[in-house]
């Protein structure tokens, strides 16, 4: 079920919900280096900037194409509040993904915690 679960959500969001939500202004959005294109990925997702952090969790961890970019190169830019900012990103597992995910804002966290089936918990450490 969940490998189902997996492949009917990163369709729906890479063809739909993707696409349409890059669109909007002040949506927040992950930029990593594509890992084998070595081209910019943008991928909407929600979060908290806390301090000179930004948090998230993503929903399917590791197997996440943006998960892996930051495998590959951890630098990314993240725009939030329609501003770019450069910083570093970090996988953390041994953080508790639900309890985070109780710290971030809550529509957004209840999709990752419905649909998502290997949680993890990312920061990123802002440069500016």
């Amino acid at each position: 079920m969940s490998d189902r679960r997996f492949r009917a959500t990163t369709a729906f969001q890479r063809h739909i919900a993707n696409p349409l939500t890059r669109l909007l202004p002040f949506q927040t959005l992950l930029e990593t280096t594509g890992r084998v294109s070595g081209e910019p990925r943008r991928t909407p997702l929600g979060g908290r900037r806390v301090g000179d952090s930004f948090w998230l969790v993503s929903e399917f961890g590791t197997k996440s194409q943006y998960v892996r970019n930051i495998q590959a190169d951890p630098r990314v830019r993240v725009r939030i509040g329609g501003r770019w900012h450069h910083g570093t990103a970090h996988l953390l597992p041994d953080d508790d993904p639900a309890a985070r995910l109780r710290t971030l804002p809550r529509g957004n966290s209840a999709a990752v915690k419905a649909l998502g089936t290997r949680l993890l918990t990312i920061r990123v450490d802002l440069d500016d």
